[in-house]
């Protein structure tokens, strides 16, 4: 099992200083597991205060048997009860089949792929306690991967939360589909709401989908991951409970009333 990791690892090298820029390396940071220090070499770099780390790493301190391999243009981790894909560029990590987001993205560093660490270990299950006194990342094992996406998230809030999605930003960027479900759920979180995702989306006179029967049509598959990210706790729009395209309903109700937080792609989102 350890040969065939080594292999991987060596395979994907080779594949990544092909495909990845290269980018200026940092030091001074140490990674102990469980109390014990990680001896193997972990690239790092530092995004918006996020401490980015070489995945393969970590994994293999905390899976010694998983397996990596370079398919389909990204990576590709499995041990029992772990399938973790990371693909440079993309704007989330899928584990178990549950979406995480990186706002920053997915970076290279060399030969290496970056991730944040806080994110990679929610993916193992692991927890992250960074010690700034020491500049150290303390992680702790947990009870193994992160559950499914099958667990995770309900089958009727995720249908019609990525319906809701695409019927009003399925041409938008991924942030601005994620805001619209960040409104949804804010709604379902706010007493002055419907407490169910299809009670908000069928409220009455609140979204124009619902009513003219958009609503039902299949999301694309972009929103679809937008409202897993958004179920996964991904937000691009706070606590923001409407949005408006002011192009097309110029002076909304909104605009006047609610505090203004953001303008993602072509929705302004108020609070």
């Amino acid at each position: 099992m350890k040969q065939r990791a080594i292999y991987a690892a060596l395979c994907l090298a080779l594949c990544f200083v092909l495909s990845c820029p290269a980018a200026a390396a940092e030091s001074g940071v140490s990674f102990v597991l469980d109390g014990a220090e990680i001896e193997k070499e972990i690239t790092t770099q530092t995004v918006n205060q996020t401490i980015y780390v070489s995945y393969l790493p970590i994994v293999q301190a905390l899976y010694p048997d998983a397996s990596a391999q370079w398919a389909n243009g990204q990576a590709e981790v499995r041990d029992t009860g772990l399938e973790l894909m990371i693909k440079p560029g993309a704007r989330y990590i899928v584990a178990n089949g549950r979406y995480l987001y990186v706002p920053e993205g997915i970076r290279c560093q060399g030969s290496h792929i970056l991730v944040p660490v806080r994110t990679l270990c929610r993916a193992l299950g692991a927890s992250v306690t960074w010690q700034g006194d020491t500049s150290t990342v303390s992680i702790a094992s947990g009870s193994g991967p992160i559950a499914s996406g099958g667990q995770a998230y309900g089958q009727n809030t995720l249908y019609w939360l990525s319906r809701i999605i695409h019927a009003e930003s399925g041409n938008q960027p991924l942030e601005g589909k994620i805001a619209v479900g960040n409104v949804v759920l804010n709604r379902v979180g706010s007493p002055c709401f419907p407490d169910t995702v299809y009670g908000v989306v069928f409220q009455r006179n609140q979204f124009t989908p619902a009513m003219t029967g958009s609503v039902y049509c299949t999301p694309n598959a972009e929103s679809v991951i937008a409202a897993k990210l958004c179920l996964d706790g991904a937000n691009t729009a706070g606590e923001a409970l409407y949005f408006v395209n002011p192009r097309t309903t110029p002076g909304s109700w909104a605009s006047r009333n609610r505090p203004y937080v953001a303008t993602i792609g072509a929705h302004a989102f108020f609070s």
